[in-house]
């Protein structure tokens, strides 16, 4: 997100680093490691060029500039970072990324960088669990006016309310747990997703690289992108969980309901006395980015023959902003939980 001080209001430092440049290149550098060991492992290599590779992609720093260059002239970073580690790497250049394709490089670097993003929203789910049962435990025995179509209905409690909005919370942690076995998988298909540039050895390597990487073996995926929709998806029932929960909040918070006290609100250059629901407010915005969102990845399914250029790139401008707002509304709404307090 280019805007510092849009990224301040709805972004998150620790999900966005997970797709900078750096990141996504280091990424691809741990597939072209791994996968030398793989193919010296199997023999299709020899163990003094993976030693080479290995090295050279621990102490490698690309030029960027070239990559920017060669990205824009081949759709792809892929090409142009291979022929610079090559030369990096030297007399076993040839080595380098052998029986493999772009995709498989630029995929299993996304793969490792979600199992970062999973790992991360598990802990703050967790974490928010853990805070609302605590509201729950302080709170929860208060009555509280429920309310059907904005209006007031029958009394309910505040550990009715509060489980509205940890009980979905708790199913999408398992949702996210779950998605490990199926989404956390190497890519490894080659030029057409048959590995045929492997030979007979071509299971054996896939296998040794997902045990390098510690991620699950699969068959090649190229066009097959529901798992990475799947993930979106469940992360859009993430951000529609807080978003319930801000809006809550916002409406409990007004001057008229005056059902909740918040501590650290947001002020107004006008009116002094004002303190907004800025974090709440924020939730909700979210809720509703991701869901659209979404609906745009969905167009990422729609890949013609072996491989889409159009719907793979995509697939890298619309995937990383549903990540970040997931991680932007788990802080938030980290943040926003405990400064939340019902009126006695």
């Amino acid at each position: 997100m280019p805007n510092r001080l849009l990224q301040a209001l709805v972004g998150d430092p620790e999900t966005a680093a997970l797709f900078t440049s750096e990141a996504e290149i280091a990424g691809i550098l741990s597939f072209e490691s791994a996968l030398a060991q793989a193919e010296a492992d199997a023999g299709l290599i020899p163990e003094a060029a993976a030693t080479a590779i290995v090295a050279a992609c621990a102490s490698f720093t690309p030029d960027y500039d070239a990559l920017a260059v060669g990205m824009a002239r081949d759709g792809v970073v892929v090409p142009e970072l291979v022929r610079q580690l090559r030369a990096a790497v030297g007399e076993h250049g040839k080595s380098v990324h052998l029986g493999a394709t772009s995709q498989d490089a630029i995929d299993t670097s996304l793969v490792l960088r979600l199992a970062k993003a999973i790992t991360l929203f598990e802990d703050r789910l967790a974490a928010l669990g853990r805070s609302l049962q605590d509201l729950s435990a302080r709170f929860g025995t208060q009555p509280l006016m429920g309310h059907t179509r904005m209006q007031q209905a029958l009394p309910i409690t505040v550990a009715d309310k509060i489980g509205n909005w940890a009980e979905p919370l708790q199913r999408q942690l398992r949702a996210l747990e779950g998605m490990r076995r199926s989404l956390l998988v190497i890519q490894l298909g080659g030029a057409v997703g048959t590995r045929d540039g492997l030979g007979e050895q071509a299971d054996e390597i896939a296998r040794r690289l997902a045990d390098h990487l510690d991620l699950g073996f699969a068959t090649p995926w190229h066009t097959q992108r529901d798992p990475l929709v799947d993930f979106a998806s469940v992360l859009s029932l993430v951000t529609g969980a807080l978003g319930k929960f801000g809006a809550d909040v916002a409406l409990l918070s007004q001057n008229e309901v005056a059902a909740i006290a918040l501590a650290g609100g947001g002020g107004s250059s006008a009116m002094p006395h004002k303190s907004n629901p800025v974090k709440a407010e924020i939730l909700v915005t979210l809720a509703r980015f991701n869901a659209g969102q979404v609906g745009l990845l969905h167009q990422a399914l729609v890949h013609e023959y072996e491989r889409s250029g159009s719907a793979w790139t995509l697939e890298w401008m619309v995937l990383p902003q549903i990540v970040e707002a997931t991680g932007a509304a788990l802080r938030i709404a980290n943040e926003l939980v405990i400064q939340v307090s019902f009126k006695l």
